[in-house]
This record gives C-alpha cells, structure tokens and sequence, in this order.
C-alpha cells in the first residue's frame, strides 16, 4: 500500500509521485486507484489493487541511484545482432520496471547509436528508456531534469569512450580504403 506523497516508478511510464487516492466509478464498477502525477504534468490512473501486480514500486534511494549510475560507465552487454530479437529482449527489460535492466538498455542503446544508426523502433525506446531513467533518478538524487540528462549523457560518452572509440576508429572509411604505407612509398 502506498500513501500520497510517495514517490513510485510506473513500468514503461517512469517515476513519479503519488498525488492523490480516489474512489472512482468506471465501466460501472468502484474501484480505488492511485493518481499518480508523472513527469511532464502527465497524470496516470492506477488502481490501488492492482498496483503492485502491475510493477508499481517505490523510487530507489541515493546509494541504489549510484549503483545505476555504475551500469551506464560500464561496457555494453551482449545483444543479439538481429534487431527484431534485440528489440524484444530490450522490450522485455523495460517491463521488467528493474532500473538496472533499463540503464542497460539506455547504454547499450546508445553505444549502436553512437556505432552506426539505430531502427525507427529502437530510437524510440532509447528515448522511452532513458526517460523513465532520468524521471527515476530525478526524485531518487533530488537533482532537476536538466543535471540528471547532462550525467547520464556523460556517463554514457566517456564509457563509451573508454570502451568503443577504438574499435569505431579502426573501422573508419579512411582506415578502410586508404591503407598507410609504412615504408613511405605510396606508389
């Protein structure tokens, strides 16, 4: 049971903060349900029995908020090369509501943007999970939007750096089509 002014995170729509319980009649049955008000004054119905089958829980606290953000300056995890297979393993971490296995798709996600271009659908649930990223580690380290996007974007570019600028670099179109001579003698 959770109470107004709790903080919670919704699967697939993010954190946010519980802003009421109300009673409300639909489809002609009574119910309870949680009004929860979301990032971007979204507000979200959901009902109160339902809520943790559903994957409502409440935000992590500072000390797991530093834990995730370690996942993001580590190097990727194996994905599947096939983008259909990869978008339903993606799809499946993001309902999972573990912030864990959405900051790791978040930077997986982001290292095949920044390797090569990412499918329509994959550009999209980069955007959704780094959303319900950030609205989570808005209210877990009391920071603004802003602060919180310019980490995690940090983060993921100097992992990103450490881990695949390499490996980018060696594959570049100069690498590939104008060899280096090393006698000096480019006939």
């Amino acid at each position: 049971m959770f109470n107004v002014g709790d903080k919670i995170v919704y699967p697939m729509h993010g954190a946010g903060v519980i802003d009421a319980i109300e009673e409300k009649d639909i489809l002609g049955e009574k119910q309870s349900y949680y009004i929860l008000k979301m990032p971007g004054e979204v507000k979200v119905m959901v009902p109160t029995a339902k809520a943790e089958s559903v994957g409502v829980r409440n935000i992590i606290d500072k000390s797991s908020a530093e834990k995730v953000i370690e996942v993001l300056e580590k190097d990727e995890t194996a994905m599947d090369k096939n983008w259909n297979k990869r978008y339903r393993d993606n799809m499946e971490k993001m309902k999972s509501g573990d912030i864990y296995e959405i900051a790791d798709v978040v930077r997986n996600l982001s290292f095949k943007q920044k390797e090569k271009r990412l499918s329509t659908g994959e550009k999209k649930m980069l955007n959704n999970a780094k959303q319900i990223l950030v609205s989570e580690l808005v209210l877990a380290e009391h920071a603004t939007q802003e602060e919180v996007e310019e980490l995690v974007d940090n983060k993921i570019n100097t992992s990103f750096m450490m881990f695949r600028a390499e490996d980018v670099k060696q594959e570049s179109i100069v690498n590939k089509f104008i060899p280096f001579d090393s006698t000096g003698t480019n006939d």
